[in-house]
């Protein structure tokens, strides 16, 4: 069966890797549909590592934006519409579409009334999994993992590719999720007096942090820096299927990696790793002593100063890594 689709997923290209299984799982159902993601300018890069999205039309959450999204929506000729947002108003913003058949969250009496069917939101999962609720109605298709279209390719021997940097909207907005340059520096180091192939990796966001691990790290002639070589998301996923091991923090390229089923080793501080990875993920983190605990998006919307769960011993880092 045939089916035009729009889905609506606002947020940077993690939540769009995390969406992936949503999309798949629909693609699965209506094999001959065609797709259309609407999502954050910043995002549109999700496009190369998937061809189950046909379409993506950039749209960012101001009023402008949304009436273009609504005209778009309009004359779309779409049969079904799906939004992850969990704003108690994103009901309103599906029926102003006009589209027939609207897939949400259920917020309140008012999203149980517009939608066709509302979905528990259920915050506490994986992400993917959560995202992927608001199918249910549509299909018992299930898929788990996001799938990334890169093929599979022979792994560099001995080889831990470490990917530091987070998103530079982040930290403009005042949060913290990885250590400074030189606790990524020092495990760099110690990876590479233990024999491992270290390979060093980041977008334009991470400049100014792997200027600081390259001053850093002792070049022993077991070393690679791959900044400034992978051009797009789909090099960088590239470039982590051929790695034996990936180190990264809680940011877009750990999904990448999830995704990918290379061994994977993440930094986490504030926020919950329970509903942002898979369970084959390596989680690096400390005791935290702190009440709220994790805080980030449940109890806080910037980190705090103290930063007491991302002082993290780089030697301990680094144990686990090389086991």
């Amino acid at each position: 069966m045939s089916k035009n689709i729009l889905a609506l997923n606002f947020g940077g290209i993690g939540d769009e890797i995390l969406f992936l299984p949503t999309l798949i799982s629909l693609k699965k159902e209506f094999p001959h549909s065609k797709i259309t993601l609407a999502l954050e300018s910043r995002s549109k890069g999700i496009k190369d590592l998937t061809d189950v999205i046909d379409e993506v039309f950039p749209s960012e959450k101001k009023i402008p934006d949304l009436l273009k999204l609504i005209w778009f929506a309009r004359k779309g000729n779409f049969d079904i519409i799906i939004s992850s947002g969990s704003n108690k108003f994103i009901s309103v913003l599906l029926r102003l579409t006009g589209i027939k058949e609207r897939y949400g969250y259920d917020t309140g009496a008012l999203s149980r009334r517009i939608l066709t069917k509302a979905a528990p939101l259920n915050k506490n999962q994986y992400a993917a999994l959560m995202y992927h609720d608001l199918i249910s109605p549509l299909t018992d298709q299930r898929t788990l993992l996001p799938e990334i279209n890169v093929e599979c390719t022979e792994k560099i021997p001995n080889s831990v590719l470490i990917h530091p940097g987070v998103s530079k909207l982040s930290v403009e907005k005042g949060i913290t999720k990885t250590v400074p340059a030189e606790i990524w520096a020092q495990i760099a180091n110690l990876l590479i007096e233990n024999g491992k192939h270290v390979i060093l990796a980041g977008g334009p966001d991470d400049e100014e942090v792997i200027t600081e691990i390259l001053k850093q790290v002792q070049d022993s002639g077991n070393f690679e820096n791959h900044f400034g070589k992978t051009k797009s998301l789909r090099d960088l996923a590239k470039l982590i299927a051929k790695s034996e091991k990936f180190v990264c923090s809680d940011s877009a390229p750990l999904h990448i990696a999830a995704a990918l089923k290379t061994k994977t080793y993440a930094i986490f501080g504030p926020t919950d790793h329970k509903k942002l990875i898979p369970p084959d993920v390596i989680v690096l983190k400390i005791p935290c002593s702190c009440e709220i605990y994790p805080c980030l998006w449940e109890r806080r919307r910037t980190t705090c100063k103290s930063l007491d769960c991302l002082k993290i011993n780089p030697q301990d880092a680094a144990d686990i890594i090389l086991r």
